[in-house]
């Protein structure tokens, strides 16, 4: 007797597939950067099923995490949706209304990006805000202006959102962070020992270090931290006269804090950034915040205390606190894709 078809254990859903774009794009500004890292970049953007047959759409722009860059948003994983799978779905069940989305690439020889610009890592914000954005504006279906674009990410992605609502507001007209960095006395200062031991085994030698990372086989946890803690200080501390010496805000030793270059990373920390900057969000259509409840990296507390500051100067936002940590994160894109896509498909104007 033939046996009855079994349900599938895996759900697949079969939705109709958007269209996946890549531009190439040689940058000016990040020919100079001081690490050889390609100037000539791919910038990848997901369009919504007959989005090229349809007026044109907003437009969001999504930052990759520290490690990882918008060239890996389409990569396939047996356990989990890619970035175009997940718009895929969302647009199917009609929870997101059209826009297309763009990854660019972020990647650096420091290993990921806070998309800033600094002498120490190169112009990134200048890349997307002075080359991206129009490359992307007159390449793609998408409305030009403001009012119409919009930015997220996670953890460093997050952060950059953060600061764009805040420095780079005439740019912007949504935003949304997941765990971005914020609060760094506790997000970062922690894991200085972690750092200053991965590096003793180079005699504390930073460059030796980075070329070592680059030829290892197999690197731990730790000397990725590191790798990240040297990204951090050629940004939030580059050297314009030496741009690719890096200098820690802490004795590699002893770990006695150097007070001058700390208050230089500190400058750079939303938290501290929003008691002069975070009105600019009340211009803004839509400022969407989360964190987990048990973030490894404790960026929690930043972020509380970041929401009470800026609800004090009456910035109206959503914040949302989940069970989790900072990790496997994803799927709380669910509900900043739609959010932010139903904002910028009103015809609100930015405030003034």
């Amino acid at each position: 007797m033939a046996l009855a078809p079994q349900k599938p254990l895996r759900q697949i859903g079969q939705w109709p597939r958007g269209e996946l774009v890549t531009l190439t794009h040689r940058s000016g500004v990040l020919a100079s950067n001081p690490w050889g890292d390609p100037a000539e970049r791919e910038v990848k953007a997901w369009l919504p099923p007959g989005c090229r047959d349809s007026d044109q759409w907003p437009v969001l722009w999504y930052l990759a995490a520290y490690t990882n860059s918008g060239a890996g948003s389409d990569n396939w994983n047996g356990f989990k949706e890619n970035l175009p799978q997940r718009l895929d779905r969302l647009f199917a069940q009609g929870k997101l209304p059209p826009v297309v989305v763009v990854f660019p690439d972020g990647f650096t020889s420091l290993g990921g990006n806070q998309y800033l610009d600094s002498p120490g890592v190169g112009l990134y914000s200048s890349y997307i805000h002075d080359e991206l954005i129009g490359l992307v504006e007159q390449q793609l279906p998408v409305r030009s202006g403001p009012e119409f674009r919009g930015v997220l990410g996670k953890s460093s992605g997050g952060y950059a959102a953060l600061v764009y609502g805040m420095r780079k507001t005439e740019h912007w007209a949504a935003i949304a962070s997941h765990a971005g960095d914020c609060g760094f006395d506790w997000v970062y200062k922690p894991d200085f020992p972690i750092a200053a031991q991965a590096l003793t085994r180079y005699g504390g030698d930073i460059e030796r270090y980075l070329r070592w990372f680059w030829q290892a086989k197999k690197p731990g946890g730790a000397d990725f931290m590191a790798l990240m803690m040297c990204g951090l200080a050629a940004t939030y501390d580059g050297d314009a006269a030496n741009p690719g010496h890096i200098v820690l805000p802490f004795d590699q030793e002893t770990l006695e804090l150097d007070s001058t270059r700390w208050d230089r990373w500190l400058s750079h920390d939303p938290l501290l950034m929003a008691a002069r900057h975070g009105h600019q969000l009340n211009r803004l259509k839509a400022v969407f915040i989360d964190c987990g409840t048990r973030d490894q990296y404790r960026i929690q507390y930043g972020t509380r205390r970041l929401i009470r500051s800026l609800r004090d100067q009456g910035v109206e936002l959503t914040y949302e606190e989940f069970d989790g940590t900072h990790s496997g994160i994803d799927y709380r894109l669910d509900q900043s894709l739609p959010f932010l896509a139903k904002a910028l498909s009103t015809e609100d104007k930015l405030q003034s």
